[in-house]
């Protein structure tokens, strides 16, 4: 099988390792089988579609509609090189999966709003899938409500005409879209159970999602919500992409 790609943000490195393996454990992938790249560290370098599977692009502190010059050389960088990955990515309908940084870079490569009009605190929460999403093969067996975690200060206020919404919740009008037939991208974290949440309220205690003081309060909350089983949508993209 060829190998999927995993493209990673996080200059933390207990969240970055603990993303991977979370990503590793929902995809059901080994580390050969799931490449991690880590762009916050180095360039995307030359990347050959043809060699891969798929795309799937983690989350993490970036925030796509901050003004340009707030923005760190190494986010620049790292937002030119995934937009030209995008070009191709898109113009092929190559398997694509971003993962809440993901749905923003995604959504405004193709003409999305994306600002703070519908960020999420972290926690636990319902997504609503709708009718184009229980029809969809990625999302079709997730039911019409499941639960998942969130945390974003920033989301798409609204998409563009050709993009395909397929799941909402009370506080955010995009949890889930697509783009073609196997562009995807989730507001929500495909790959986070409880305890990575844990982690990365740790992790970004001081990032400003919350008060630093209130981290166990919010975890608290979380652990509240009721939230316990999430569906395994990065187990379902290797299933539908994977390829020799």
């Amino acid at each position: 099988m060829k190998p999927f790609l995993l493209l990673a943000i996080r200059a933390e490195h207990v969240a970055a390792d603990d993303e991977y393996a979370a990503m590793l454990r929902r995809t059901g992938l080994p580390e050969h089988e799931l490449v991690r790249i880590r762009l916050e560290r180095q360039p995307l370098g030359g990347i050959d579609l043809d060699d891969w599977s798929g795309v799937i692009l983690g989350g993490g502190p970036y925030q796509a509609s901050d003004p340009p010059e707030t923005k760190s050389a190494t986010q620049h960088r790292v937002e030119a090189e995934l937009s030209a990955l995008l070009d191709e990515v898109v113009a092929r309908d190559f398997p694509f999966l971003g993962c809440c940084y993901g749905i923003g870079t995604l959504g405004r490569h193709q003409g999305a709003v994306v600002d703070r009009t519908f960020g999420e605190p972290i926690g636990g929460i319902r997504v609503r899938v709708n009718d184009a999403g229980r029809s969809d093969p990625l999302l079709a067996g997730a039911g019409p409500e499941f639960g998942a975690y969130v945390g974003h200060k920033e989301a798409i206020r609204e998409l563009p005409t050709h993009a395909v919404p397929l799941a909402s919740s009370a506080d955010c009008p995009v949890q889930a879209f697509r783009v073609g037939t196997r562009v995807y991208a989730t507001q929500f974290h495909p790959e986070l159970d409880l305890d990575g949440l844990a982690t990365r309220i740790e992790a970004y205690r001081y990032a400003g999602y919350f008060p630093p003081e209130e981290a166990d309060a919010v975890l608290a909350a979380a652990r509240a919500s009721g939230i316990t089983q999430t569906p395994n949508l990065l187990g379902r993209f290797v299933e539908l992409f994977a390829r020799d």
